[in-house]
């Protein structure tokens, strides 16, 4: 089987925003309410966060549960490791995720201001200045015969896209508008000439977009 690269649960907002205007380290969303965004997956009975029995099981579980399946690698943007913008201040800053990150994978983070690689649990952090597809060859080799997920934001998936490098891609669209932001798309049909898609609506109030190349 060939590797592939995946967006998995990438949220965006009805009119097309991945995240709000102003993004912080109290605000890591900006404007957005993330609980508007994310409420689908952080009720299912699988979400990597969970402390306590029960949550949701059907569809939203399954996408949730897809989401870590034969994943061997994760390439993000600055912007979602972190708030910071510009060179680095200091190294103390070690992402949002605390000792434990729910990676478990060598996680590869795009920026123009490189820094020493790192390790918290089970978890290495590279830091790159490079292209889509040299940082894609990099990632592709440490997951071994497994995926690589590519894990946002907006700015670096759109990237990736550019470079014709997204092989499926799964959106959960809120039924909210942000108005600002990062936008993923002003519509999703702008992806049609190069993927397949299926639409399907949730009883959570998502609809799931699932793309899968041409």
């Amino acid at each position: 089987m060939p590797q592939l690269l995946r967006v998995q649960c990438f949220n965006v907002s009805r009119d097309g925003f991945g995240t709000g205007e102003g993004q912080s380290l109290e605000r890591p969303f900006g404007h957005a309410d993330p609980t508007a965004l994310f409420s689908w997956r952080s009720a299912t009975a699988s979400f990597v966060y969970r402390t306590e029995p029960g949550g949701t099981r059907g569809l939203d579980d399954y996408l949730t549960r897809d989401a870590e399946c034969n994943i061997g690698a994760e390439i993000m943007g600055r912007n979602k490791f972190g708030p910071q913008r510009g060179p680095w201040e200091n190294h103390e800053w070690q992402g949002w995720w605390g000792d434990n990150p729910p990676f478990h994978t060598p996680v590869f983070v795009l920026t123009h201001h490189v820094r020493p690689s790192f390790t918290l649990s089970d978890t290495t952090f590279h830091f790159l200045d490079t292209s889509p597809a040299e940082a894609l060859a990099q990632a592709k080799q440490a997951a071994g015969a497994r995926d690589v997920r590519l894990g946002g934001g907006v700015a670096t998936i759109r990237a990736f896209l550019d470079a014709g490098l997204v092989d499926t891609m799964h959106i959960a669209v809120a039924p909210v508008d942000l108005h600002r932001g990062e936008r993923l798309w002003d519509s999703h049909t702008e992806l049609l000439d190069r993927f397949h898609l299926e639409s399907v609506p949730s009883p959570s109030g998502v609809t799931h977009l699932l793309f899968w190349r041409r």
